[in-house]
């Protein structure tokens, strides 16, 4: 496999710049762009030593720096590695890595060193998701769970749950195969309570989702309401700025405005919407329906209604509109204007939600207890960050859901009666959707664990 080589720095001006190799060759390029400032050679230097010296292309000093090289499998790549640590200029670090291409290295691919560690075995692809999530958090909670899923504890508990199917589907094989060896222990009673007591883990793996969906994914959520009623005085609040253009006038938002926000522990992904109400404006008509669209998709709604006044025909088209998509959205009701007298009955809102927080966006009041009720709804407060294992996105999501009917399915096989090998079947299929999660080869593992654990040959 070819020597990769890439900026691992951040685009623009710094106090330094890291070039970044992975390959068999890192030792021997790094040789050619860089000399030591003492009188050994770069090959002389122990692994892991950090090195002062001289960056050279074209036979040029163009930088003096620092150097480290990375013996195998001691890597974050499993591989040789080496890096560069130059001062922080644009076009000085791009010399300095046009300079590695010269000495024999080829371009890196996007996420290509994460991906070269996956192959490497050095981490799960549950681990390579967690390292982008930590790269691109936007929340001090969504940082600390993606270190905690980094260092492999979603990928050890699938792990284990995977060798418990395994020894399962290891014992009814070796029984199949040689019904007279006597190499299983296990009944199909036992069988049977192993099954229920893999699928309650995979249950409860299952059910950390919506919170790790929260953190990490952001959850859809909509402003909606009738023109004026304080839709975008709210976006302002919860973002801490003037984003939204607020007026006296009904009807100034035409489009929407889309932001990504963190309230509190919990990521929104954040639109809002024109007034929804009856109009002979052709803008404003197409807004409306745009509205109308973002709502039938969003997962949460923050209903905005005007506390200050009674509820009036466009509120109630509102309410109408809601009543209709309740079954499929979390709605929670902001009464807005709460720095005046109220003259909303809160029992006008029972048929769409349970969920009603009264906010002054003008005055910034209420913004602490909206967020409170958004984190109760989707965050679990009985898991810890740092320590949980936690499943973060839909496709570890679809593979737990998997591994789940395919479990389910095979201890309805077992009640019904039927064979083991049937079972043995579905727990295959579940043992597939584990090891997708992290990239593992199913028939592989379950032929290994066979061999290993018996003596076939004698």
């Amino acid at each position: 496999m070819s020597t990769i080589s890439a900026i691992s720095t951040a685009f623009g001006k710094g106090g330094i710049a890291v070039i970044r190799m992975s390959g068999e060759d890192s030792l021997k390029i790094l040789g050619k762009v860089f000399v030591p400032a003492g009188k050994k050679n770069i090959e002389d230097y122990p692994p892991n030593t950090l090195i002062y010296g001289d960056i050279y292309k074209d036979g040029k000093i163009i930088d003096r720096g620092m150097a480290v090289y990375f013996k195998g499998p001691k890597s974050y790549t499993g591989e040789d590695s080496a890096e560069l640590h130059c001062h922080g200029g644009i076009l000085l670090s791009q010399m300095v890595l046009e300079s590695t291409f010269m000495a024999g290295a080829v371009p890196a691919g996007a996420g290509e060193f994460t991906q070269r560690a996956f192959i490497s075995g050095k981490m799960g692809l549950s681990q390579a998701e967690a390292v982008i999530d930590l790269i691109d958090a936007q929340s001090e909670s969504k940082a600390v769970l993606a270190a905690s899923q980094a260092d492999g504890r979603l990928s050890k508990k699938v792990n284990e749950i995977y060798n418990g199917i395994m020894t399962i589907v290891s014992s009814i094989y070796a029984y199949i195969d040689y019904p007279d060896e006597d190499l299983t222990d296990i009944s199909v009673n036992d069988m049977k309570n192993g099954l229920y007591d893999i699928k309650d883990e995979l249950e409860r793996l299952k059910k950390t989702y919506k919170t790790g969906r929260a953190v990490c994914e952001g959850i859809n959520t909509v402003i909606a309401g009738k023109p004026n009623t304080g839709k975008s005085s709210l976006l302002n609040m919860l973002l801490g700025e003037e984003r939204a253009i607020v007026t006296s006038i009904a009807g100034t938002t035409r489009d929407t405005v889309e932001e990504t926000l963190s309230a509190g522990k919990v990521l929104l992904r954040l639109c809002d919407t024109a007034g929804i109400r009856d109009t002979e404006d052709e803008v404003e008509g197409i807004g409306v329906r745009k509205a109308i669209e973002k709502l039938e998709k969003a997962e949460l709604v923050l209903a905005v209604f005007d506390s200050s006044n009674e509820l009036d025909a466009e509120d109630r088209e509102v309410i109408k509109q809601l009543e209709g998509l309740k079954d499929s959205k979390t709605v929670i009701v902001v009464l807005n204007k709460s720095d005046l007298e109220s003259k909303v009955n809160a029992d006008s809102f029972s048929g769409i939600t349970k969920y009603i927080v009264s906010v002054s966006a003008k005055e910034e009041c209420g913004k602490d207890e909206l967020i409170e009720l958004i984190e109760r709804i989707y965050i679990d407060g009985e898991i810890e960050y740092s320590t949980a294992c936690v499943v973060t996105n839909a496709r570890q999501y679809a593979s737990v859901n998997n591994a789940i009917t395919h479990i389910g399915s095979a201890i309805d096989s077992l009640e019904a009666g039927f064979t083991q090998d049937i079972a043995g079947m579905e727990l295959e299929m579940a043992m597939s959707h584990l090891g997708n999660l992290d990239g593992r080869k199913i028939t592989e593992d379950v032929v290994s664990n066979i061999f290993g654990r018996f003596c076939i040959g004698k």
